[in-house]
């Protein structure tokens, strides 16, 4: 199987891991404090990446080459996580999984100016149109009038700056060290900050909110887990437009879990957000004479 496939595969894997953990998250936000939630997040998922490859490889390659870009991307990845978290305690899953789908729009810009990938004008509109259904999406009262979204809605969307510079360092890094390093670096600084924290915030689980803890440690280990080894196979440009996938599956897990039902607005923005990611994620047609170039 070529590369690049099996980095979409990967990539798909992974959103469907995250959707598990983003409606997990937002349950438990009705219990406990997100820096607790947060804790539990990255410090689970190490200790299952860290156990998993112990047995799978036989040693664990904590040695990096380029130990503080890992350190900011695992920091990184626990702003986006603060954010995201804050505002599914007030807003419905799909629209946070809307708005923050403008990352893989910063992702292509990034992925053009920073790892000089080759951005074609047709991906460029992609960009702008996505960015316009965010925009519908986040339902401004000047444009659609009504009762706007509550202001952490502002929230993913920065999340989505912060896991474009996330994914980009991913595929910066896939080319440093080995995919393995990566994974158990994904969550070590970020333990180690959430664990700073954890004293101010501290409620103690029942042995049933346990296993709900490390659940969450576990969706979102292997769901990054997948991802660096996706990054590691396919170009960045490629793979982000994929996470608009996630949005369906963020649709069904918030009318079935918890009864959020999508406003026609919000369905039409999020149809404009996709429409964009289908136009940045459609192949390059390769003009006579360039391939191999």
């Amino acid at each position: 199987m070529p590369a690049p496939l099996i980095g979409v595969l990967l990539q798909l894997s992974a959103l469907a891991l995250f959707v598990c953990m983003d409606s997990l998250v937002k349950a438990l936000t009705a219990h406990y404090a997100v820096p607790q939630l947060m804790w539990a997040r990255f410090l689970f998922s190490l200790l299952a990446a860290g156990l998993f490859i112990r047995l799978t490889t036989g040693h664990l390659p904590w040695r990096s080459r380029a130990p503080g870009l890992q350190a900011i991307r695992s920091l990184l990845l626990a702003g986006c996580n603060l954010m995201f978290s804050n505002a599914l305690a007030v807003v419905p899953l799909a629209d946070c999984t809307a708005i923050g789908f403008a990352s893989p729009l910063f992702t292509v810009a990034l992925a053009r100016f920073w790892l000089k990938e080759k951005v074609s004008a047709r991906r460029w509109a992609g960009v702008i149109i996505g960015l316009l259904g965010v925009v519908i999406a986040l339902r401004p009262p000047f444009l659609f009038g009504g009762e706007p979204l509550p202001p952490e809605a502002l929230l993913p969307l920065g999340t989505a700056v912060l896991f474009a510079v996330y994914q980009i360092l991913t595929r910066k890094l896939a080319a440093i060290d080995n995919p393995h390093t990566t994974i158990l670096h994904t969550g070590l600084a970020a333990s180690l900050v959430t664990s700073l924290a954890l004293p101010m915030v501290w409620a103690a689980p029942p042995a049933a909110d346990w296993a709900l803890l490390v659940a969450l440690g576990a969706l979102g280990g292997a769901g990054h887990g997948l991802l660096v080894l996706a990054f590691a196979r396919a170009p960045a440009s490629l793979l982000s437009p994929l996470s608009y996938s996630q949005l369906v599956w963020a649709m069904l897990a918030g009318v079935v879990v918890f009864g959020d039902w999508p406003r026609p607005v919000a369905l039409l923005g999020m149809a404009i957000i996709v429409g964009g990611g289908i136009l940045v994620a459609l192949p390059e047609r390769q003009r006579p004479g360039t391939a191999g170039h």
